[in-house]
């Protein structure tokens, strides 16, 4: 019997079974992950995005702006590799890589067993650099306050109706690397009207994280962010995805 293709109808059910005994216990948790975070009035994003949108050069250009009133920390999550911890230790972002060993996705374990540690236990901002991938991160909550989704404009417009799952979770949606807008055919407003169609009322923010441009944007989001989780007591803030 092929399990994969579902032909073999007895498997399919038991398969299906797996995979919704893996989303509670994960869900359960991210539960547990959100409960201590809003008791100390830490706020984590969780950033998603294909491969290559910038994710890692938006934080490099603006981390540091934040730091000198926010204890800020990063997890990084890769199938392979330490590129993206390294080059955020570089700009003294305090960066821990999280390797899944070929997983397309980071799960709430893998996230609790890291944000015991420092420089996560003390930090009130913390963002984790999901895998690069649309699909499975946004199946998998990690605890986190709001997923914010990256599209750089090197990608295809129609990034929300093809993975609308991703868009219609997010609290924030970027569109980054504006400053090549005049060399690609990226077309903002159907992009956005893409994200919005599954998620009306969706925040857009467009940035360069090579010219600055929106960066002081993105910013006062954080910050806006970051203060509504200081003045709300904790047994209000509830998780809305």
């Amino acid at each position: 019997m092929c399990e994969t293709c579902g032909c073999g109808q007895a498997n399919v059910p038991r398969r299906v079974r797996i995979e919704e005994d893996v989303l509670a216990k994960n869900n359960a948790i991210a539960n547990e992950i959100r409960a201590q975070l809003a008791q100390r009035h830490t706020l984590m994003i969780n950033m998603l995005s294909a491969p290559g949108s910038g994710k890692t050069a938006l934080l490099e250009a603006s981390l540091p702006r934040l730091m000198h009133d926010v204890r800020v920390a990063v997890l990084e999550g890769d199938v392979h590799t330490r590129y993206d911890a390294d080059r955020l230790r570089r700009c003294n972002i305090p960066a821990v890589q999280v390797n899944t060993g070929g997983a397309c996705h980071l799960d709430a374990e893998t996230v609790r067993r890291v944000l015991a540690q420092p420089p996560f236990d003390t930090a009130e901002l913390i963002v984790v650099e999901n895998v690069g991938n649309l699909v499975c991160p946004s199946a998998f909550d990690l605890g986190e306050a709001m997923k914010i989704v990256a599209v750089s404009v090197t990608e295809g417009d129609d990034k929300p109706e093809k993975y609308p799952a991703a868009f219609a979770a997010a609290s924030l949606l970027l569109i980054t690397k504006t400053d090549l807008l005049p060399h690609v055919t990226f077309d903002v407003e159907r992009c956005k009207e893409g994200a919005r169609q599954v998620n009306p009322g969706l925040p857009v923010i467009e940035l360069s994280s090579r010219t600055g441009h929106g960066l002081d944007a993105w910013l006062d989001w954080l910050r806006h962010e970051l203060d509504h989780l200081r003045h709300v007591p904790h047994h209000h803030h509830t998780h809305t995805h």
